[in-house]
């Protein structure tokens, strides 16, 4: 059956209401964890209250309701365009909206990595596969795998910047003197400054959690594009395009790899989503001025009102990312249908 524009259009409405009942359901695990992690929040707030001014806490905040109504009130908040405080009182969205685009500065810039490195030592393992340099591009990817992420960013931090003579702490907002931050994308805002210092000091910082960030992954890219290019490699027209005396270059990544990039493309697309949770070790060690940093200090601090908001961005993240994903791989492959 052939496929309209029409049918694109209810399959992204279909899956844009089963976003609804998936962030609820997040939102309720959410809740229930964070009510059994601290039972006492006015406490963990304040450590020097006293027992006389607690109800009066509990009361201001809301706590003093029963566990549904509060998850209702907030939802109730939420819809309202209301995202909550921090117990010191300042707004979460404002925050949030400021963080987002370090963060998402971030992830691309590890897709780029994970693309521009992973998927030409795909194409290197296949092309040797079974042989030596088939095992070490194996090794090198598995590593990203097997390592702990907080050990590969530190080992990034304390001993490959300083011998690179890279920056570690990748705040670029502490440029001295300060830059404007229209869009708090470091680079653009750097690029926008019009001084050239700064934007090679914006991209230094962003090396390492960026390097960071996609060695953990890189192993998706390269598996994903060495297995569809063992299924393309002996396919008739690659036969063909090298008995007609192409080089080898050419062969492999001309024809071969133009047609094993559809698996690729669309999991990386869902990897931009999981990477999000890989960003809140990554900030936090490397100083970035994300969403992952903020969410850190959120879970540490027990600023529920901060926790609840970084979860539905990360939910939406992640639900943006697949569906992204779908569309991308029905659009580079005619033969799938849109349900």
């Amino acid at each position: 059956m052939g496929r309209s524009p029409s049918d694109l259009i209810v399959f992204i409405g279909k899956r844009l209401l089963l976003m609804i009942p998936t962030l609820l359901g997040v939102l309720v695990i959410t809740f229930a964890l964070s009510i059994v992690a601290t039972p006492d929040p006015c406490l963990y707030w304040f450590p020097k209250i006293k027992p006389a001014q607690i109800p009066a806490c509990e009361a201001h905040f809301g706590l003093n309701q029963p566990v549904f109504v509060q998850f209702f009130d907030y939802i109730g908040q939420l819809l309202a365009g209301n995202w909550g405080t921090t117990p010191g009182g300042q707004p979460v969205l404002p925050q949030i909206l400021a963080a987002a685009p370090e963060t998402i500065e971030l992830v691309l810039a590890a897709l780029v990595l994970m693309v521009v490195v992973g998927i030409p030592l795909g194409v290197v393992a296949a092309n040797h596969s079974g042989r030596l340099l088939d095992h070490l591009v194996r090794v090198f990817y598995l590593s990203g795998w097997a390592m702990p992420t907080y050990l590969g960013a530190l080992f990034l931090a304390l001993i490959v910047g300083p011998a690179l003579g890279l920056p570690y702490q990748g705040d670029f907002s502490v440029a001295n003197p300060p830059i404007a931050q229209p869009t708090h994308f470091s680079v653009i805002d750097a690029i926008l400054s019009g001084q050239v210092s700064y934007v090679g000091d914006a991209v230094g910082h962003l090396i390492l959690p960026a390097v960071a960030l996609a060695f953990l992954n890189l192993g998706i890219a390269t598996r994903m594009t060495r297995s569809s290019m063992l299924e393309t490699l002996p396919l008739d027209y690659v036969k063909t395009a090298r008995m007609k005396g192409l080089s080898e270059f050419w062969v492999l990544y001309k024809h071969a790899l133009r047609n094993s990039l559809i698996t690729t493309t669309t999991v990386l697309g869902v990897t931009g989503g999981q990477l999000l949770g890989s960003t809140v070790v990554i900030e936090e060690i490397f100083n970035w001025p994300g969403i992952g940093r903020y969410a850190f200090t959120a879970l540490t601090m027990n600023w529920f009102s901060a926790v609840y908001a970084v979860v539905i961005v990360f939910a939406l993240g992640v639900i943006i990312a697949n569906l992204s994903a779908d569309v991308l791989y029905g659009l580079l492959d005619p033969r799938v249908e849109w349900r």
